[in-house]
């Protein structure tokens, strides 16, 4: 009986251990929150979208409001058209302004939007028409070597 006994209580901590890998799975996926809950769609335009991906998260004061829902190339404007899925709850002015923003210096690539003034709202399938596109890091270290490389060459003695 002190031989089965042991082997149940292994069996549940396996168990118990496997529970907890799936659950670390989905949080590190950005699946562990914000599920099918009621939501409208809005869109935005960006030249450059960086390592955003869908399901990143939309952020606005630090507090997660919705997700991307997918990425797509506008072949008309040149440019990735991201649509987001915000949560009904959060209700945003049509001048709001959406950045593509980086969680630390290395970290994942979320939106952030911040409200603007104007009393209308945005509504399902609207645009939101104010955008920053990503920080690319190595454009910005080849253009701050581009800048120094010019001003070495005129220099005067």
């Amino acid at each position: 009986m002190g031989r089965s006994m042991l082997d149940l209580w292994v069996g549940i901590f396996v168990v118990a251990g496997m529970a907890a890998l799936v659950i670390l799975a989905f949080k590190v996926g950005n699946m562990s929150n914000f599920g099918g809950g009621d939501t409208y769609e809005i869109n935005a335009n960006f030249d450059n979208i960086g390592g955003l991906k869908p399901r990143a998260p939309i952020k606005s004061a630090g507090v997660v409001v919705g997700r991307v829902k997918s990425i797509t190339f506008n072949n008309e404007r040149f440019t990735a058209k991201v649509t987001m899925a915000v949560e009904s709850a959060y209700k945003f002015p049509k001048d709001t302004t959406a950045s593509i923003l980086t969680a630390g210096l290395l970290g994942e690539q979320y939106i952030g939007l911040e409200g603007g003034g104007d009393d209308k709202m945005l509504n399902s399938g609207d645009s939101i028409r104010l955008t920053q596109s990503a920080v690319v890091l190595e454009k910005l270290i080849s253009q701050f070597l581009f800048d120094k490389a010019a001003e070495g060459g005129t220099e005067k003695k």
